[in-house]
């Protein structure tokens, strides 16, 4: 009796110095996307999945399940929060009630240009954004670019005043009803699914984003005219769940950071791209884009700064502002 249980102590002593020494068997990450798998998100994410993969010898890895295979944006990141699911790309508007921080990145005008953009978001002023979300209970990976969002209706947009009396679908959020109240327009918070048939039939005259969703979602079929307002550029976010990460090597968690940082120069190359192919699309559907010279910036980056005020509540979230506007 004695001798028959010895192999099975044995193994189970040999586990155990495994546990405490720190070894962790391979492990696949499962990460969320609404997107499909040719998005630049999901390929993006994809590519951090290799990356890690690389640097682990193969142990552990990420895969991505696109088309909101787990869930909407809310969904996944209530799944991620408790474990259910290890990670989520998601756009950081998603995170505006739960991390104040991530509120920031989306202020209308923020951003004097692209180039603004890349060096706050992919620098010191993303990482602390980035660190934000750990008290949240998530760990912040990366942020990628999600282009310049812009109004699109059946006529130009062309100064502050052309907005008056429109009525503008907006995400779902608090920032972005603010942001066209000031406009002097009239928000309408409504679902991205639910955009198309609302310009249709005229429950709305507007709406506004990136020109790669302006042409996905054939929004350019009932707005056909894209003004170039540039009014937001709100990034795309990657985070991790916190309760999974801690169960993590710390070289485990060295790896996935490392790999989310290697994936952002690749997530760009493919952004530029993807944009690019949009307004290609959309001009050859017949939409007129109106650019970005001909818009009377001015008139609304006057109306604006109300809204920074409003939502930069504390004196971290003022300062945090004025660290991103002073980035040279």
């Amino acid at each position: 009796m004695k001798t028959f249980h010895r192999p099975l102590i044995s193994l189970i002593a040999a586990a155990a110095l495994c546990v405490v020494s720190g070894t962790a068997a391979a492990r696949t990450f499962r990460s969320a996307d609404v997107h499909s798998k040719e998005f630049p998100t999901n390929m993006a994410v994809k590519y951090m999945g290799d990356e890690l993969s690389k640097s682990t010898n193969g142990k552990d890895n990420i895969k991505v399940f696109g088309d909101s295979a787990l869930g909407s944006e809310k969904d996944t990141v209530e799944q991620v929060k408790i474990g259910a699911i290890d990670m989520v790309r998601v756009s950081l508007a998603s995170f505006n009630g739960i991390v104040p921080e991530s509120m920031i990145p989306s202020f209308p005008f923020i951003f004097r240009d692209l180039a603004h953009f890349r060096k706050a978001i992919y620098g010191a002023e993303g990482d602390k954004i980035l660190a934000s979300f750990d008290k949240a209970g998530f760990i912040g990976l990366a942020m990628y670019e999600s282009g310049s969002r812009s109004m699109y209706a059946k006529k130009p947009i062309k100064s502050v005043a052309d907005m008056k009396g429109l009525k503008i679908r907006v995400q779902p959020s608090d920032l972005a009803v603010a942001m066209v109240t000031a406009m002097g327009a009239s928000p309408a918070p409504m679902p991205m699914a639910e955009v198309y048939s609302g310009l249709k039939t005229g429950l709305v005259d507007a709406a506004e984003n990136n020109i790669p969703s302006y042409e996905e979602a054939k929004h350019y079929e009932s707005a056909g005219i894209f003004s170039e307002t540039m009014h937001v550029m709100t990034p795309e976010v990657v985070v991790f769940s916190k309760k999974v990460w801690d169960t993590l090597t710390p070289v485990e968690q060295a790896g996935l950071r490392k790999a989310a940082k290697a994936s952002v120069a690749y997530y760009v190359t493919l952004w530029d791209a993807k944009e690019k192919d949009a307004k290609a699309a959309v001009l050859k559907g017949g939409a007129k884009i109106i650019p970005a010279a001909e818009i009377d910036k001015a008139s609304f980056v006057n109306v604006e700064k109300p809204v920074w005020d409003k939502f930069a509540t504390t004196p971290e979230l003022k300062a945090l502002v004025q660290e991103i506007v002073n980035v040279k």
